[in-house]
């Protein structure tokens, strides 16, 4: 790999097969040296899960025309710990990592939920720039080709920009089935979520089982997030971290609640939560 080209690490959680990673590879040769490593089956729906208790396999794959490629048993998290601390152990780190692109929707509270983001939000927390690709059409053999140029910008600006150490970039295109995309728009995560419900059922033998089912449900009244965006044909980006604090509510709770220890003055005393600025990009 030439020093003068980005390193790109890509990886999903469709598993090394998809129609969206081979998509989301070809788009990365143009920019630089590609490494792969992603799960050897699909893991959609995983989170930020890690293997432990358990061994991990990893295996060469030579799928990928020119390009070094490795398929791992574990999760997406597990596939961007693989690659830095033994692929590349002892050699030159990611410029950027790339995740996706995934078949489905990782808009609103799916964020939390994504095999996808995770492998961003992994690379977050080790301090490399890092993006999360998908697509809101759930198809096995979805069209991807409105996607690629836009992807392709979105990265390049992140090489050339950086984000702000702990974030990573969620990017979710709508279906090609709408029409031309009118933009990118930089958006928050919606107020919407699943409203589950779990289907009772029994197998042949009598033994009962669940199937979970739901709707999804959207609160989110303004045109400022990532659900609007979508519906109206934009490609929508939003800065995620890792970090789940609450910030505005360690105040609140060091004023209402009385069984904390007054006496002990790092009980009440909240250091400034500042956002990352300018100088503290990776």
């Amino acid at each position: 790999m030439s020093n003068a080209k980005p390193l790109i690490l890509v990886s999903n959680d469709d598993g090394i097969t998809s129609k969206g990673i081979l998509t989301l590879i070809n788009v990365m040769k143009r920019i630089g040296d590609v490494l792969v490593v992603a799960p050897d089956s699909p893991q959609s729906g995983m989170g930020h899960a890690i293997t432990v208790g358990e061994s991990l396999r990893l295996e060469e794959n030579f799928i990928f025309e020119n390009v070094q490629a490795f398929e791992c048993s574990g999760t997406p998290a597990d596939c961007v710990k693989m690659a830095r601390h033994f692929v590349l152990k002892g050699k030159r780190q990611p410029d950027v990592i790339v995740s996706g692109i995934n078949h489905g929707s990782n808009t609103s509270i799916s964020v939390l939920y994504s095999g996808t983001m995770s492998a961003a939000i992994e690379g977050a927390i080790e301090g490399t720039p890092a993006i999360g690709f998908s697509l809101c059409d759930y198809s096995h053999d979805a069209d991807f080709s409105h996607t690629e140029a836009y992807i392709e910008k979105i990265t390049r600006e992140v090489l050339a920009k950086g984000l702000p150490k702990g974030v990573a970039l969620n990017v979710n295109f709508p279906p090609a089935s709408q029409g031309p995309i009118q933009g990118i728009r930089i958006c928050r995560q919606a107020n919407a979520k699943w409203e589950e419900e779990f289907d009772q059922r029994f197998d042949p033998n009598g033994r009962r089982y669940f199937w979970m089912v739901g709707a999804f449900v959207n609160f989110d009244k303004g045109e400022d997030n990532d659900e609007w965006a979508i519906a109206n044909n934009y490609v929508s980006v939003v800065p995620c971290q890792f970090d789940l604090t609450a910030h505005t509510t360690i105040p609140l709770l060091n004023e209402q609640w009385t069984i904390l220890d007054r006496a002990d003055s790092t009980h009440t005393e909240v250091s400034e939560y500042r956002i990352p600025g300018k100088e503290d990009r990776g």
